[in-house]
């Protein structure tokens, strides 16, 4: 794995870094709330979990104790008991299709398009969720499965559309001003 820089925060971003499943934690959280903030959250629940981060552990809790874990000041989502839901069954669906280890999702794809196919059926995730997933991989994980950058769309062509551009803070400023823009367009498509 590459050194990610998805949060401004160094020890967050090396757990995302060097832990598969704390990026596609990461990438789970990352709905209504900042980018950053939900790519931090997975080095937060690390540590509240005393350091037993992996898809077994967190599959094995009682999902009302990880919820309580979630909502702990400050919580780790904006929503944290239906975040807490869905990281338990990602976590469970890790343990029962892939062995426990998260990155056989990608490592075990034939090519870009079962990739998308294969995170579109994880809990949490939608289609375009799994192309942005599919293109962080691809620009910044050195996770190239033929035909990985048509799986991903739009978001695995050069710009600044998602997570999945952000370097720095300087790009994380561009991405945001991206997506500011494009929901702009699209209510002025919708009013008009």
């Amino acid at each position: 794995m590459p050194d990610l820089t998805l949060t401004g925060d160094p020890d967050a971003d090396r757990l995302l870094s060097e832990d598969p499943l704390a990026l596609l934690i990461g990438m789970l959280l990352d709905q209504q709330v900042t980018m950053e903030s939900a790519f931090a959250a997975p080095a937060r629940l690390a540590e509240r979990l005393g350091g037993s981060f992996d898809a077994a552990t967190i599959a094995g809790m009682d999902p009302d104790r990880l919820e309580e874990v979630f909502r702990e000041k400050p919580a780790l989502h904006r929503y944290p008991g239906s975040m807490a839901k869905r990281v338990h069954a990602l976590c469970a669906w890790i343990v029962e299709h892939a062995g426990g280890d998260a990155a056989r999702i990608w490592e075990d794809a034939a090519d870009g398009a079962e990739l998308v196919a294969t995170l579109k059926g994880l809990p949490g995730f939608g289609d375009q969720k799994a192309r942005i997933f599919t293109a962080l991989l691809g620009k910044q994980c050195g996770v190239t499965p033929t035909g990985w950058r048509e799986a991903a769309g739009e978001y695995g062509q050069p710009g600044y559309r998602s997570i999945a551009d952000v370097t720095s803070t300087e790009t994380l400023e561009q991405v945001r001003a991206s997506k500011q823009a494009r929901k702009a367009e699209a209510k002025r498509a919708a009013a008009g």
